[in-house]
């Protein structure tokens, strides 16, 4: 990572902390205007975003900074958590005062990653990675992911469309439609289901984006769980459980993943990435 990624990860943060700080001191304020499940949920976004992602962004940044490749990895994995969280901030939460602080949030992290892809891709960089069984593990488990959650959403959605209804979650947190399902169905859940094939197929740059949708999963997982704490749903505790089970698989495939690769880049790539 160079200085200019370096700083403006610096600044993402601070813009994360802006943010998640004042949805928490300022709740009363910020979300007037919701219902009481989605105020619920902003209230419990705010402190995974300030608990949990924030320091997974600055420790990573600290490190990709100083050349570790892992940290490269995972810093991309919370970028992508941040540009899903943000969106939702910027079309699902009504207006506030921190709306341009919600746009420059989802704006500097999906430029942050467009830079990431691009700098990864066109130096074609590989990575020391020979654990065959690992790839052939994690595949499926992205493609399970993937149909998983795609089975899930569409049941909640095809039987509102046959009766022509609004499906209850909807309705509960008084939005025109889930954002969640809208990321998921059409960008997330597709690119995680590609990603599976091609670690299957062995492509070089799957081996690259594993590391970082693993962490993406570690992020979102966790993320539910306190989710589902705070809006204190019913019957929440059994898939609180099954999301702690998936943060836990995740981290320890994420753990392995590292684990198989070299923590350093090479000379070559360090100055590249300096001229970049």
């Amino acid at each position: 990572m160079n200085r200019i990624a370096f700083t403006l990860s610096l600044v993402l943060a601070l813009l994360v902390t802006v943010a998640s700080g004042a949805g928490l001191l300022m709740s009363w304020e910020l979300y007037a205007k919701e219902t009481a499940d989605w105020y619920a949920q902003c209230i419990g976004q705010d402190i995974a975003d300030l608990f949990i992602a924030l320091p997974f962004l600055l420790v990573s940044s600290w490190l990709a900074y100083h050349g570790n490749r892992k940290a490269h990895l995972v810093h991309a994995g919370v970028l992508a958590y941040l540009i899903y969280t943000f969106t939702i901030y910027c079309f699902a939460v009504h207006f506030n005062r921190l709306f341009i602080v919600y746009c420059v949030t989802l704006g500097l992290a999906a430029y942050l990653f467009g830079w990431f892809v691009l700098s990864q891709y066109a130096r074609r960089v590989t990575i020391s990675f020979d654990k065959a069984t690992l790839a052939k593990i994690t595949g499926v488990y992205l493609i399970a992911i993937a149909f998983m959650f795609y089975v899930l959403w569409l049941l909640q959605v095809i039987p509102a469309n046959i009766e022509n209804i609004v499906p209850k979650e909807i309705n509960d947190a008084g939005l025109l439609t889930n954002p969640v399902h809208v990321i998921d169905l059409a960008i997330c859940l597709p690119g995680i289901f590609i990603t599976g094939i091609l670690l299957l197929r062995k492509h070089w740059f799957a081996y690259l984006l594993a590391p970082v949708i693993l962490t993406f999963f570690v992020l979102m997982d966790s993320t539910i769980c306190v989710l589902l704490f705070i809006a204190g749903w019913k019957a929440s505790e059994g898939v609180n459980i099954a999301m702690l089970l998936l943060a836990l698989f995740s981290s320890a495939l994420l753990i392995a993943w590292l684990r198989g690769m070299d923590s350093k880049d090479t000379a070559s790539t360090k100055r590249k990435a300096s001229a970049s």
